[in-house]
Formats: C-alpha cells, sequence, structure tokens
C-alpha cells in the first residue's frame, strides 16, 4: 500500500472516525463549560464584595499556575481516593473545562471591562436595570472583544484535548497511537491524525471569521448607529 493510499484508509476508518468525534466532543463540551464558568468567574471578580474578588482571583491564579497534565493526572488518579471516580472522557472534562475556565474568565472580565462608563449611565438613564443594562447594553459591545480570543481558546482546547489519551480517553491520538502500535505504521497514522486536527482547526477558524463580520459594525453604513439603537432599545423596554 502506496504513502497517500495508507493515510487515505485511515482516515476513513473507524476507529479513527470515532477518534476524531471523541475529540471534537471532549473540545466542544469543556470550551462551552469553560466559557459559561469564566462568565460567572469573571463577574465574581469585578464584584464590590472583597471576598468574592479574592475567591475569584484564587482561582484564576491556582489554575492558570498549575499545567494542564497535572491537573489531568490528579483529577483521574487522586479523586478516587476520596471516592470520586470518573471515566477517562468524564476527567478530560473536569480537568480541561476547570483549566480552561481561568483563561476565559480573564477574556469575559477584559470585555466587560471594555465597555465604557458612560454606557452604563445611559443605560441607567434610559430606566434600565441590571439585568437589562448587561442584556442589551454591555454584553453586545462586549463580544466583540470577547469572540476573536474565544475563537483562539477553542484552537488551543482542541490541541489541549489530547492530553486526554493519558487518562485512557479513546481521542484521535490514542487512536493514532494504539493503530501504530498494533502495525508500526507510525507515519501513516499519525499524518492521518494531522489532517483531522487541521481540518477542525480550519473549521473553528472559518465560524470565527463568520462572527466577527456579523458584529462588525464598520462593514455596513445601513446599520443604525450604536447610540439610536440604544434609545429605541430603552424605549421598548419602557
Amino acid at each position: 500500500m502506496g504513502f497517500l493510499e495508507g493515510v487515505w484508509a485511515y482516515l476513513g476508518s473507524r476507529a479513527f472516525l470515532d477518534g476524531a468525534v471523541n475529540t471534537m466532543k471532549l473540545t466542544l463540551v469543556s470550551q462551552i463549560v469553560a466559557v459559561l464558568l469564566g462568565f460567572i468567574i469573571a463577574l465574581a471578580k469585578m464584584s464590590k464584595w472583597k471576598l468574592l474578588r479574592g475567591l475569584a482571583a484564587s482561582y484564576i491564579w491556582i489554575f492558570r499556575g498549575i499545567p494542564v497534565l497535572v491537573q489531568l493526572i490528579f483529577v483521574y488518579t487522586a479523586l478516587p481516593q476520596f471516592g470520586i471516580r470518573l471515566t477517562g472522557f468524564q476527567s478530560a472534562f473536569v480537568a480541561l473545562a476547570l483549566n480552561e475556565a481561568a483563561y476565559m474568565a480573564e477574556i469575559v472580565r477584559s470585555g466587560l471591562a471594555s465597555v465604557g462608563k458612560g454606557q452604563h449611565r445611559a443605560a441607567n438613564a434610559l430606566g434600565m436595570n441590571s439585568w437589562q443594562r448587561m442584556r442589551y447594553v454591555v454584553l453586545p459591545q462586549a463580544f466583540r472583544v470577547i469572540v476573536p480570543p474565544t475563537a483562539n481558546q477553542f484552537i488551543g482546547m482542541l490541541k489541549t484535548s489530547a492530553m486526554a489519551s493519558v487518562v485512557g480517553y479513546t481521542d484521535l491520538l490514542l487512536t493514532a497511537q494504539q493503530t501504530a502500535s498494533a502495525n508500526f505504521d507510525y507515519v501513516d497514522t499519525l499524518i492521518a491524525a494531522v489532517i483531522y486536527y487541521l481540518a477542525f482547526t480550519a473549521l473553528f477558524t472559518l465560524v470565527q471569521s463568520y462572527l466577527e463580520r456579523r458584529m462588525d459594525i464598520t462593514r455596513s453604513r445601513t446599520r443604525k448607529p450604536l447610540l439610536s439603537s440604544l434609545v429605541n432599545r430603552g424605549k421598548s423596554i419602557l
């Protein structure tokens, strides 16, 4: 079997397809949960309560300071000593989501902080409460700052998910390693895995570009000015 034929055979094999699905599943689930947790932690760090700010800062410091691999091994091997036994997927999901949430918290916090105080005062003048101010004024503007680095974190999570192989989760990397160990065809198997990773990265990049275009307020002259849009939104709420 030739080189290209061998790679193509692995790409279409059931084992590699399952490994690709597992990799994408772990990446998406971990990153989505990390975004939600990061948003909560960011709000806590921006809170007026000193205790919440301290807890959020401590969380970010701890999880950004410990290598992801150490966190994975700890969740998989140390938690069972406390009676908490998790599968390979569950261990990888918990470790990756908790670790990524620390980075997402800082991204979300910087996005929320980028909205000027004048916008908050304008929302208050329109009679909006805290939820309405966040929903209609802060988040639409903050998302333009949050989305690009978040998309980059998705790509980073895709690559980091390869570490899940150390806890026995059958992702692309573990599939390639097991296949290569069985037939000693390391080149073709690893290239097949690389092609899947590059395809997923290209997909995330396209989604990122689409979202950035959608949120680019300068791309269309027919869009309403932000101030008038906020005023109209405020009138509809009132």
